[in-house]
């Protein structure tokens, strides 16, 4: 793997995140987004809310910098703001993979926590996509659960679209 491949990759991950969110969440009610769920991490909000936040941590990690504090619990329709800190989210990631070069892949950034310190950053971007396919498919269990049709989100059809 090399520079190229892990943005082509990220690129996906993007994609299929905003997908979920336009087709699938946005239009949900605020009681489907918000109902208590016990699978995995709660509720849809709740299950994005993680998605996002690890997403933040570990780029944050990755670049040494400070991640953003956690959203609070919902008391009302938060998605704008959910949309706009996931916005930012992918603004940071973007960056730091704007300037990931071939030689970074290799390197250990991360300086804490203790059990992160000798992950080596292609195996943080390889997690990253995969924790986050792990959670969207998750998400699309949950909608099914909510009466929402889903697609696959399968790697392959984003390349055979993005070759």
């Amino acid at each position: 793997m090399n520079a190229d491949a892990f943005r082509h990759f990220f690129n996906y991950h993007f994609a299929e995140n905003r997908k979920v969110w336009d087709e699938y969440i946005a239009p949900l009610s605020q009681e489907q987004f918000t109902r208590a769920s016990d699978y995995s991490h709660g509720s849809v909000r709740d299950q994005i809310v993680h998605l996002m936040e690890v997403d933040d941590i570990w780029f944050s990690e990755l670049g040494g910098i400070e991640s953003s504090a956690p959203l609070p619990p919902a008391d009302a329709d938060d998605r704008m703001k959910i949309r706009a800190r996931w916005d930012e989210v992918e603004q940071k990631m973007r960056g730091y993979l704007a300037g990931l070069r071939n030689e970074m892949l290799s390197a250990k950034p991360i300086k804490e926590p203790e059990e992160d310190k000798d992950l080596i950053v292609w195996q943080v971007l390889l997690h990253v996509v995969n924790h986050a396919t792990d959670h969207r498919a998750q998400l699309l269990r949950l909608l099914n659960d909510l009466g929402v049709e889903t697609e696959s989100q399968d790697y392959i059809f984003y390349v055979y679209e993005n070759p």
